[in-house]
């Protein structure tokens, strides 16, 4: 892991994404504790412009957007990472599944899977959103289920390539179970590949995830996002723009800087690519 991070910071958009990232994490490790509270009132203070006591201003009920950004930033990390761990552990499941055992339950995964990927994102949110309600547990759960398809045909990809190779066919003669040789030598020979391909998610997932709570469709009031932020900020930009610019602003640097290191961490662990790098 250290020569991969190595080798990422030798790329110069590796570095940039790698400075973005930190200085995104920073935000939403210390932001919440230096900044006041984000749901706190004060209507005589609405619409103020940046200052020392509100660096980003203050929205239409006087909270400080600062504070605001801040909670919203980190709910959307942490919705990208659970997304991206639920859906690479289940997908990577499924795919392993299915390579390892083809014949029919093969064909009904990878049906799963393009029923899945056949539905425009939005309308399977608003469909499941329909069903089960509004908030964050339920926009968890949908992009979870938007992103498997991803991670299961990768996992099932790689085992397929591994399967017949000739240190499983030794495993299955010394009598290895399925289960212990999925755990043993498939999960760990994908887990590569899959993180590469997680990292490259992360920033699709936080753009999704303000999308759908633009929309109404994800975090719910009084929580803050950056797609509420956005949205609240457009209704009320002619009376003041910061609160629209200052979350497009923050939501674009934590995207930037996440695509960055996850195409450099693709490129650092791909050994043709390496070249590119000198």
């Amino acid at each position: 892991m250290r020569a991969l991070l190595a080798d990422v910071w030798a790329s110069p958009t590796g570095r940039i994404g790698m400075v973005l990232t930190a200085a995104i994490l920073l935000f939403i490790t210390f932001g919440p504790l230096v900044t006041p509270n984000p749901n706190l009132l004060a209507v005589q203070a609405k619409f103020l412009p940046p200052s020392l006591a509100h660096p980003m201003g203050t929205d239409n009920l006087g909270r400080d957007l600062l504070a605001r950004a801040a909670q919203g930033t980190r709910a959307a990390v942490l919705i990208a990472v659970a997304v991206v761990a639920l859906s690479s552990v289940i997908g990577a499941l499924l795919g392993v599944i299915a390579g390892l055992l083809g014949g029919w339950i093969d064909r009904a995964i990878l049906i799963i899977f393009d029923i899945i990927s056949a539905y425009p994102p939005v309308i399977l949110a608003m469909g499941i959103v329909a069903l089960y309600g509004t908030g964050a547990s339920n926009l968890l759960l949908v992009v979870t289920i938007l992103f498997l398809p991803q991670f299961g045909r990768m996992a099932r990809a790689q085992t397929l390539s591994l399967r017949n190779q000739p240190f499983v066919d030794a495993e299955r003669i010394l009598g290895l179970g399925t289960a212990r040789l999925v755990t043993r030598h498939l999960l760990p020979n994908v887990v590569g590949p899959l993180i590469v391909l997680a990292s490259m998610n992360v920033p699709v997932v936080i753009t999704i995830e303000a999308g759908l709570s633009f929309l109404g469709l994800g975090v719910q009031p009084p929580q803050a996002s950056l797609g509420t932020l956005i949205k609240d900020g457009y209704i009320y930009l002619d009376q003041s723009w910061w609160p629209t610019i200052g979350a497009a602003a923050i939501l674009a640097i934590t995207t930037l800087g996440a695509t960055l290191f996850g195409e450099a961490l693709r490129d650092a662990s791909d050994p043709k690519r390496k070249g590119g790098f000198q």
